[in-house]
């Protein structure tokens, strides 16, 4: 039977692409699924040989703190030389979905706050 091993919903191309050649070197079968049309369902990566599971699991967690640190440093070195972005450079690199996220933020705080101020009225 198989079991789900590593999901790919929200995973960067690079690193869905180097997990599944980490599971081709280490000789481990695998299925891929798609999240759908709509992406309701579960995109994965499925072991189809569910004995091997925590070998493949091991292969992947070292593969992913590898990473891990890489990515830290990498982000380190950029933020010691001012090449990181900021928070407001990526205001205003996508001005318009900041304001969505801001104007989406506000609309939930007003639906929170809305009955508590309406108490005296």
């Amino acid at each position: 039977m198989s079991v789900l091993i590593f999901r790919l919903n929200g995973v960067p191309d690079d690193e869905a692409a180097d997990v599944r050649s980490l599971l081709d070197e280490h000789g481990f079968e695998y299925h891929e699924t798609s999240g759908g049309f709509l992406g309701f369902g579960v995109a994965g990566l499925w072991l189809l040989d569910d004995s091997r599971k925590a070998a493949a699991r091991a292969v992947i967690d070292a593969y992913q703190q590898e990473r891990s640190a890489r990515l830290a440093a990498e982000y380190e070195a950029q933020r010691r030389a001012g090449r990181a972005e900021t928070t407001l450079q990526r205001i205003a690199r996508r001005p318009l979905q900041s304001l969505f996220y801001l104007a989406g933020a506000a609309a939930v705080l007003y639906l929170v706050l809305w009955p508590f101020l309406s108490l005296g009225s």
